[in-house]
């Protein structure tokens, strides 16, 4: 895996995220509550913290969580919350450990078909559907993983130039429009639950004085 990444908009952070399987999945579990960019230069600067060029699964794996979790807290904070997500990182680590000797790239690495690949990467620790998705995706349109049915498996995030995740980021122009469909969602979702608190409120009401009718 040698590709040129636009995620972090860090040349550096970039770099490694494009050579490296492991950073690449680090940078999609911290892609979570804070700016993306900043989620995928966590793994240069967990690195980099290392003294190393590289993410090893073995060695995260093998850190003590107290140090592991000051390390990622050190400032500036990898993420909003370095503690939980140092966890997250090490739980990620010693499941590929355990499950694949460490390797991240076994994860899709001659994998049957889109269908295998999604259940294999919703089996990480971290990673719902939705990240599982995402990174299916990412793996298809930026890193050349393509089985049968990859996009398909990736759902509406596997769709051509649809701007919905990290894997149509290919620069600033689609990191733009990426940002956008984000905060249509947000603004969405947060219009339903309006709507729905609001007929929530309404239904408690009308049921509030129906009751008040019937003890006249």
């Amino acid at each position: 895996m040698d590709v040129t990444l636009h995620l972090a908009q860090d040349p550096e952070a970039d770099a490694l995220l494009g050579r490296s399987p492991l950073a690449a999945l680090v940078g999609m579990l911290l892609d979570q509550q804070v700016p993306m960019e900043w989620a995928f230069k966590g793994p240069s600067t967990i690195a980099a913290r290392m003294g190393t060029d590289d993410l090893d699964a073995h060695e995260i794996a093998a850190q003590d969580p107290e140090a592991f979790g000051a390390l990622l807290s050190e400032k500036p904070a990898v993420h909003r919350y370095p503690g939980s997500m140092a966890k997250r990182v090490q739980q990620l680590c010693q499941y590929l450990v355990e499950h694949y000797d460490g390797n991240a790239e076994l994860v899709w690495k001659g994998v049957a078909d889109g269908r295998e690949l999604l259940r294999r990467l919703e089996e990480l620790p971290g990673f719902g559907k939705q990240k599982a998705q995402i990174f299916l995706a990412l793996l298809g349109k930026q890193l050349g993983v393509r089985p049968d049915g990859w996009r398909e498996a990736a759902g509406a995030y596997g769709e051509p130039e649809s701007f919905r995740s990290v894997a149509d980021i290919t620069g600033p122009e689609s990191l733009t429009k990426v940002r956008a469909h984000k905060q249509e969602m947000k603004a969405a979702a947060k219009a339903s639950k309006a709507a729905q608190t609001t007929k929530s409120a309404k239904t408690a009401k009308s049921a509030k004085t129906a009751k008040s009718a019937g003890k006249q």
